[in-house]
């Protein structure tokens, strides 16, 4: 089968609205949680979240497109403008043809639902918007995206929760490998962070009201955040042949369902999930450098994620450095994993690990190697994502160093 390199990557996300600020915010530990600024923000519990800040859209959209772009899609927008430059290419001609995008969300246009019932409700009107359609649909991000740079190829948006941006960027890399596309854009946005997004996440009672502290033994739940990433993947050999740049190669794809409760983490699942994501890619545990882990900073979640690992992993797991950066960006979700495969690329380009940080105390239950509040540096060659979603939906990437 054909190989898939990665060679462009672009992202908007509370810790920086490009890529290369990104890398920077994740080598210095910063943290982009902090007060929430949404409407009606006094009437909710939760009052914390990992905000976009100084993106205004008039900057990137004509005023007589934004009201056809829900906040996700121009995320996802932006992103794939920075992936796209990066990469080089040009879709005219037959590339557009044997191109295409696959992006994940979990929400979609969840701010335009939540502002337009509140027109509807609340205030009593009796139309709405005639783009309302248009903006909250689940396909919007990846429509727009075809439509803006003449991608015809295979396009279709994943919803599976919190691993959405895995299993987008999973069917990404198997459409290059089978030849039935020779670029992909893939990714994920999300963009809940409204009055009515962060009132349902609060009924779940999984968040928590200060600061998100993956593996602490302290840590209290989630942080919920807006942003996302797209990437360019692209056949070895046409990469090649342009002489493009190389950022990473994707390596391995394993999926797989734990068939069990609709909110409760199992450890068979994602086990099953990582073992196929490293028999797809033709490694071995030990060969793992680093792992990104789901890492929500949930009581269930980190200790159930941890179990696996070490099913995993065995005694490599005593040295193997899993890191969560939902404690920086905060879990965005459907585009959570497209913002952590950027740290994976940093661990692999660059020889940084982003750390954990926020972590106060060591938990026994835990990963005996979170990279506590420090970035690390270290030779990796290969890196393992993690998504589990709720409902017991798994997606594992992994990556190998650039060939």
């Amino acid at each position: 089968m054909r190989r898939v390199v990665i060679t462009g990557a672009g992202t908007v996300n509370a810790l920086a609205n490009d890529s290369m600020g990104t890398f920077t915010a994740l080598q210095r530990g910063l943290c982009g949680i902090g007060p929430l600024t949404c409407r009606d923000v006094d009437r909710l519990t939760v009052q914390v979240g990992a905000e976009i800040r100084g993106f205004d859209p008039e900057q990137h959209f004509a005023r007589n497109t934004l009201p056809l772009l829900d906040r996700f899609t121009q995320i996802a927008l932006v992103s794939a403008r920075e992936a796209v430059a990066q990469s080089g290419l040009s879709f005219d001609g037959a590339l557009g043809l044997r191109a295409g995008v696959i992006m994940g969300t979990a929400g979609g246009g969840n701010l335009t639902v939540d502002d337009n019932y509140r027109t509807v409700y609340a205030e009593g009107k009796n139309r709405v918007h005639p783009f309302v359609v248009p903006r909250l649909m689940h396909n919007a991000a990846t429509s727009h995206i075809s439509m803006e740079f003449g991608l015809k190829g295979p396009a279709f948006t994943v919803s599976t929760a919190c691993a959405s941006a895995n299993h987008a960027m999973g069917q990404a890399f198997q459409i290059v490998r089978c030849g039935m596309a020779d670029v992909m854009l893939t990714g994920g946005s999300e963009a809940m962070l409204g009055f009515g997004g962060i009132k349902a996440w609060e009924g779940l009672r999984v968040m928590a009201r200060d600061t998100c502290r993956p593996f602490s033994r302290d840590r209290t739940g989630m942080i919920q955040g807006e942003g996302g990433a797209v990437f360019v993947f692209e056949e070895w050999t046409h990469a090649r042949a342009r002489g493009a740049p190389i950022l990473a190669e994707v390596a391995g794809f394993g999926l797989s369902a734990d068939a069990g409760d609709i909110v409760m983490p199992d450890v068979d699942g994602p086990v099953r999930a990582m073992r196929a994501a490293l028999s797809d890619a033709g490694v071995a545990a030990q060969d793992v450098g680093y792992v990104n882990a789901h890492g929500t900073g949930t009581a269930a979640n980190d200790r159930v994620e941890s179990q696996a690992l070490r099913a995993v992993m065995g005694a490599h797991l005593d040295k193997l450095p899993v890191s969560s950066t939902k404690s920086m960006h905060g879990h965005l979700i459907g585009g959570t994993s497209a913002v952590e495969l950027l740290a994976c690329l940093m661990a692999l380009k660059d020889g940084v690990i982003a750390p954990t940080i926020n972590h106060t105390e060591f938990d026994p239950d835990c990963v005996p190697d979170p990279v506590p509040n420090e970035a690390r540096g270290a030779s990796v060659d290969i890196v393992m994502s993690n998504a589990f979603a709720f409902g017991g939906l798994n997606a594992v990437l992994v990556l190998r160093a650039a060939p």
